[in-house]
């Protein structure tokens, strides 16, 4: 029978974070791993987890890939180091997901299913993992991304297979407001991506810019991401007089950065915001020094530690960045550890445990290899991850969760300037988060 998404019980952040910017700093199937079948063909319960990936190596959100792969893959070298899972070294297929441009992501997740996978990691968009979710997971097979944010997604009607390690954007929503507001800018222009991911985004913002107080220069600004130029839509922004520019995007961004210091509103001249789709070291490359110097941006996930990093480095040694790096692994971990839970590694069985294996009272546990030691002993666990406490909930999502503030220097690269821990605020019963336009 299949689990319909459900709204989070948590309570929302109450009250604006205290940042120290200026200082730079139906049925229902829940916990109880009850038996869920859903319709379609299930991931055949075989003995050895498969993991296929459906993450961007082309497209818009390509910089994203290189952290997601090493994610993954260190996550899987760790746990077939520890032993593997149900006694099989877990498998893993590499795939593209590319962007909402193409049909690359279908034809990538059809190849991961005839494959047998039982778990697709992926994709990065939400976009994009709103065109291929009911073919992954009507198949039967566990969908997990490490990178989707839009509130549409916490209420989709997935079978019970669809989860993430990334919060809604009800949360980044939440932070980035706090982080405009707290930089001094009371009347910002918003401009940003026409899709699922940037709407979202957008909504949330607004929603709590405006019941903070601030007052947007004027309506949020859309953009076609495959545009030529974006002269028409900078020029809109400039027109506001706006004190700050919240930029919500992906790849493209780097082409709307540029045309901001064109028309004399860079970010040298006019304070500018980053979200998780665009937050990127590539940004500053061939812009004079210093261009960037200043502007935040806001990125769900712990900081990698430098054991982490080095971990990932020795999984793939040209990366740049590790945003969702940590989502990455964590989501293949999670997964191998319910398996573990559930004594199988149909979709199904692990999606019945996904909850358990990292909430409520069980034994705190960092790392594969101590996690499933604990379950080995009969004991029930609480992973905490690399990306954060995860408390998943029954609707997919994580319950708590870490977001990362950011800051760009001299040299137009970034730095974590802080991390905030919280409750991921519940997303809206009617999915409608969108700003008004």
């Amino acid at each position: 029978m299949a689990r319909r998404k459900k709204t989070l019980q948590a309570a929302a952040l109450a009250g604006a974070f205290a940042l120290a910017l200026a200082g730079c700093s139906s049925s229902d199937d829940s916990s109880d791993g009850g038996d869920s079948t859903p319709a379609g063909n299930s991931s055949p319960k075989d003995g050895t987890l498969k993991i296929g990936t459906v993450l961007p190596q082309t497209g818009s959100l390509a910089f994203l890939g290189p952290p997601e792969f090493a994610g993954v893959n260190l996550a899987v070298k760790e746990i077939n180091d520890a032993g593997g899972v149900l006694g099989n070294k877990v498998e893993v297929f590499e795939g593209d997901s590319s962007d909402t441009s193409t049909n690359i992501a279908s034809t990538t997740a059809d190849q991961m299913i005839s494959r047998g996978s039982d778990v697709i990691i992926g994709a990065a968009s939400s976009s994009v993992s709103l065109s291929i979710i009911d073919k992954i997971t009507n198949a039967g097979v566990m969908q997990i991304s490490p990178a989707n944010t839009s509130p549409e997604l916490s209420t989709y009607d997935d079978n019970g297979l669809y989860w993430r390690t990334a919060p809604p954007d009800t949360f980044q929503g939440q932070v980035l407001a706090e982080v405009v507001t707290s930089a001094g800018s009371t009347s910002p222009a918003v401009l940003v991506l026409q899709d699922s991911y940037g709407e979202g985004l957008a909504g949330n913002f607004q929603k709590n810019f405006t019941e903070a107080g601030g007052t947007l220069a004027g309506d949020p600004i859309f953009y076609d991401p495959k545009a030529a130029t974006f002269d028409a839509e900078v020029g809109q922004a400039k027109a506001l007089n706006p004190d700050g520019i919240v930029l919500i995007g992906f790849e493209e961004s780097k082409k709307i950065i540029q045309e901001l210091i064109k028309q004399g509103i860079g970010p040298d001249k006019t304070q500018l915001f980053l979200v998780d789709g665009n937050l990127s070291n590539s940004l500053g490359k061939g812009l004079p020094k210093g261009t960037l110097s200043g502007t935040l941006g806001t990125l769900p996930g712990a900081e990698a530690s430098e054991d982490f990093q080095k971990s990932l480095l020795s999984v793939d040694p040209k990366l740049e960045d590790f945003a969702y790096a940590p989502e990455s692994y964590d989501a293949v971990v999670v997964a191998a550890l319910a398996a573990i839970a559930a004594d199988s590694d149909a979709a199904p069985d692990i999606a019945g445990k996904m909850v358990e294996v990292t909430s409520g009272d069980g034994e705190p546990c960092l790392s594969f290899a101590e996690c499933s030691g604990y379950l080995g002993e009969g004991k029930q666990i609480n992973y905490n991850g690399q990306s954060g406490p995860i408390d998943f909930q029954d609707n997919g999502d994580p319950g708590a969760a870490v977001m990362g503030i950011y800051k760009f220097g001299e040299d137009n690269t970034y730095s974590s300037d802080q991390y905030i821990e919280g409750t991921v605020p519940p997303v809206p019963t009617d999915g409608d988060a969108s700003p008004s336009s």
